[in-house]
């Protein structure tokens, strides 16, 4: 597959998304300003990709990293894809400031955010971990105008989402993956006895013989099937060394091997929500 590091893939309304996106989440430990500094970085090496959220608390330095690299002339407007996620001013909440999540909230949140896109706030709407059935939900939901774009899920080689990158695909929906290198960075969500991706022995043999990082290797992989991949760091080094994977191609075999390390293993469970009715992870996908 050639593709550039500037290759973008057509969503189902006809806009396109930058094949690898830089992501912007960070402990709360990382100083707001490597933030500002990180993005700014990751614009300059190429990143044209930019993966941001309400609840990550750094829009606005993300933001000013952006507006700073449009006014010195590295990028114009039109050619950064930024990803927003609405925080609790937008989604209904409930006391406990938990989104709400039962099929008529679900269903009502997407007409607001459809609404948002006839007003021309946002260019395209999509969703995230969102399993089959949420999916269904919204795709079956009577009247609807604009189906999710896109569905940004924790996927990498422990977690290859084989079923729900399947199911996407049937339905013109680009499956988005974070946690693509693994994390271990985030205890209040992330098990620290889980393994770590990039130690995996199959992947640095494979990330060996090409001569790249197993983190090249873990971007290469998605890339090559089909699925948006964001990479996220905020080492100068490793930023730089993430957007060096479309000048080497991963063979069906590596491909088959690299598939062969599926644990369904999820770092990321979020588990004080278990017992919240939409609960995206009790179901198989």
């Amino acid at each position: 597959m050639a593709l550039s590091r500037s290759h973008r893939v057509t969503m189902n309304d006809g806009n396109t998304i930058p094949v690898l996106g830089f992501g912007t989440y960070a402990p709360r430990t990382v100083p707001k300003s490597e933030h500002e500094i990180a993005t700014k970085l990751a614009i300059e090496v190429g990143f044209r990709h930019i993966d941001g959220a309400f609840i990550y608390e750094n829009e606005k330095e993300v933001g000013q990293a952006v507006r700073a690299k449009i006014a010195d002339g590295t990028v114009t407007r039109d050619d950064i894809f930024y990803t927003g996620k609405p925080g609790k001013d937008v989604m209904p909440m409930d006391e406990n400031h938990k989104i709400i999540g039962d099929s008529v909230d679900l269903r009502d949140t997407w007409e607001a955010m459809e609404k948002c896109k006839d007003a021309g706030l946002v260019k395209s709407i999509g969703v995230s971990n969102f399993n089959r059935r949420q999916l269904e939900m919204i795709l079956n939901k009577t009247g609807l105008k604009y189906k999710p774009v896109c569905n940004q899920v924790e996927c990498h080689p422990y977690l290859n989402q084989s079923k729900l990158l399947e199911f996407c695909k049937s339905k013109d929906i680009i499956l988005v993956a974070y946690s693509a290198l693994g994390s271990h960075r985030e205890p209040r969500w992330v098990d620290q006895q889980s393994p770590i991706l990039l130690e995996d022995p199959v992947l640095g043999a494979i990330a060996k013989k090409h001569n790249r990082s197993p983190a090249q290797v873990a971007l290469r992989y998605q890339i090559q099937r089909g699925v948006v991949v964001l990479a996220k760091s905020f080492n100068e080094k490793r930023i730089k060394e993430n957007l060096q994977v479309f000048d080497f191609q991963l063979t069906p075999e590596d491909m088959k091997v690299i598939d062969g390390l599926n644990k369904n293993l999820r770092y990321m469970t979020v588990n004080e929500l278990q017992e919240h009715p939409n609960y995206p992870f009790n179901d198989e996908y």
